[in-house]
């Protein structure tokens, strides 16, 4: 494909003063218009993630994360803010198992964490920002107010969950079924802007400075009227969640006082000419890049973009890759400069034949001896009660009627004509994830549910740890100079269609837009991480619009492929650096995303 022009769904976006592409079409009007009043890219993509809030309540929230790579011009870094908060001090195996149970419930009070958006947009801001904290607060408390477009997607997650509100959650039933009803047309949410207004309000009487007002406000978040909001509803309570059974709460005062967002190196591969960035292997992030060390091996550009070769040798490197994410990745000390390392990667290579591996198969890194979690049986994704049917498209999450769901989230890039970059994967505290908590306007998350209640694991449940997340920014240098910032929503999905994007751009030499809009593919060959945490071994997806020919040849080759709709995998968005100009990109599954810029 290589030097071809293909046909877009929309133009990739070229200028030279200020690029964002999100989601969601009001968090990219956002962020532009942050940058249009002089903002920095930092700037933007705070207001744009706090919008995100409001437009993609189903997708993330205040109480849920944030992962964040950025590039700053004037430090001549990539670094990683993470908010991905930590289990409460009370979240033992012991405690959960004495409960009766051997999974995390993926809804309700047991499966919280810290909520670390908030940490993490701030710890952005105040370093590397330049606005203020109301001026950032200003355009979600608008839209909390005034009211966002509902998108189907909303109204058939809340329509998903309307008798568990009704009948079990009625504090959420009050935030989300306004009139006892699935909302219309418009969606407000005036508690939540009220808790905003009051987070502005008490950090600008207590400092006259930006920097002064950003510590008030955290402050209060962490230690002042929401962490009390937070750690009364979750000791004072209790509501049925995905175990049938209700439960109260773990997280309290202490938990949130004792947490702070922290800024960390990036994880880095070399592929090409181009320098990787990822999250440490506290998420997934690293997956990435074990895809990349495998595929360096193999000639892409001589196989073709979409071929059966190609498809397949993708394909394969993601099974390896993700089984070491099961065996490795976690909170601890994670051989990561093994599992990189050139040697390692040539053993691990030489296991990809010619037919679809049906192992989960982990290497040794430095002689290591892996060991994986006791996975429940396979097809259990697909059976378990409150889940129904196959891992859906366009990134979005499958809810079940008891609220839970495989998880998804919201992606947004920004860069501005200094040349910083930022690249954000917020998610958790979906309006479905927990009840709503009343003074506050928002529910907790159920990131726990992504801890394994067995001893010994990496990613087993251990008290004050982060779990191991999906979610997955990507950021890439080329010839060691920023280039690119990108990510997309979906799960375990999430580091395989951004693999597919760069490999798109790489070695098929496409724009940004033609690479998000190139048909796209995915194994479900490993096991999910979220509740109920089953596998579909041997299962790949590719949109129709793959060749027909390729799929015969890879089910040929042993692979069960199932064909989803012409448009319905990824919801990708990417904003790069190239020479002069800047550029976007965005997706338009699902008719949502946009990308904007001059």
């Amino acid at each position: 494909m290589r030097g071809r022009t293909l046909f877009t769904t929309r133009p990739e976006l070229t200028g030279d003063f200020g690029m964002v592409a999100s989601t969601h079409w009001l968090a990219s009007a956002t962020g532009m218009g942050v940058l249009e009043r002089g903002g920095n890219a930092f700037d933007a993509a705070v207001a744009a993630g706090f919008v995100l809030q409001v437009a993609e309540p189903h997708l993330n929230g205040p109480g849920g994360e944030v992962p964040i790579l950025l590039w700053s011009q004037e430090e001549e870094r990539v670094s990683v803010v993470c908010g991905q908060g930590v289990s409460p001090a009370a979240a033992t195996i012991d405690r959960f198992t004495g409960l009766g149970l051997d999974v995390v419930p993926g809804t309700g009070l047991l499966a919280a964490t810290v909520p670390g958006a908030f940490g993490g947009w701030m710890e952005m801001l105040e370093r590397w920002g330049t606005w203020t904290l109301a001026d950032v607060l200003e355009p979600a408390i608008h839209y909390a107010t005034r009211g966002v477009p509902v998108l189907d997607r909303i109204a058939a997650t809340v329509s998903s969950v309307e008798r568990l509100f009704l009948e079990d959650w009625p504090t959420s039933a009050a935030t989300w079924l306004p009139h006892g009803k699935v909302p219309g047309a418009k969606l407000t949410n005036p508690v939540l802007a009220a808790t905003y207004r009051r987070l502005v309000s008490e950090a600008e009487a207590a400092s006259s400075t930006r920097e002064g007002q950003i510590a008030a406000a955290r402050d209060a978040w962490y230690r002042g009227f929401v962490a009390e909001a937070i750690a009364a509803f979750s000791a004072g309570t209790a509501w049925r969640d995905s175990s049938g059974e209700a439960h109260g709460g773990l997280l309290t005062g202490d938990d949130l006082a004792g947490w702070s967002a922290s800024v960390e190196d990036p994880v880095t591969f070399d592929y090409h000419g181009h320098t990787v960035c990822k999250t440490g292997p506290w998420g997934q992030g690293p997956v990435f890049l074990q895809q990349l060390a495998l595929l360096s091996g193999f000639d892409l550009d001589g196989m073709g973009q979409l071929s059966a070769d190609y498809v397949h040798t993708v394909i394969e490197s993601a099974k390896l890759a993700f089984a070491d994410r099961e065996a490795w990745y976690g909170d601890t000390e994670v051989p990561m400069a093994d599992l990189l390392d050139a040697e390692y990667n040539a053993k691990r290579r030489a296991l990809i034949g010619a037919e679809a591996s049906v192992e989960l198969g982990p290497g040794a890194p430095g002689g290591r001896t892996p060991r994986l979690p006791a996975f429940p049986a396979p097809g259990t994704v697909s059976t378990a009660p409150g889940i129904s049917g196959v891992r859906s498209g366009v990134g979005e999450p499958t809810v079940g009627s008891d609220g839970s769901t495989r998880g998804d989230t919201c992606h947004l890039d920004v860069v501005d004509r200094h040349g910083n970059m930022v690249s954000a994967t917020p998610s958790g505290g979906w309006l479905q994830s927990s009840p709503t908590i009343p003074e506050l306007g928002f529910c907790l998350g159920t990131r726990a549910q992504m801890f394994w209640l067995q001893e010994g694991l990496p990613a087993s449940l251990r008290p004050g740890t982060r779990p191991r997340t999906t979610l997955s920014p990507s950021f890439a240098l080329r010839d060691g100079k920023p280039w690119l910032a990108f990510g997309t929503p979906g799960g375990d999905q999430q580091d395989q269609w951004s693999v597919n994007f760069f490999l798109s751009v790489v070695h098929g030499g496409l724009n940004l837009q033609e690479a998000v809009d190139a048909p796209m593919f995915h194994s479900e060959h490993f096991p999910s991480s979220f509740y109920p945490r089953g596998s579909r071994p041997g299962v790949m997806h590719v949109e129709n619009r793959v060749d027909p020919a390729v799929v015969a040849e890879l089910r040929r080759r042993g692979h069960q492929v199932e064909v989803q709709g012409p448009w319905t995998l990824g919801r990708l968005s990417a904003v790069a650096r190239d020479g002069d100009f800047l550029k976007a990109a965005a997706n338009p599954r699902g008719a949502q995303g946009y990308a904007a810029g001059r």
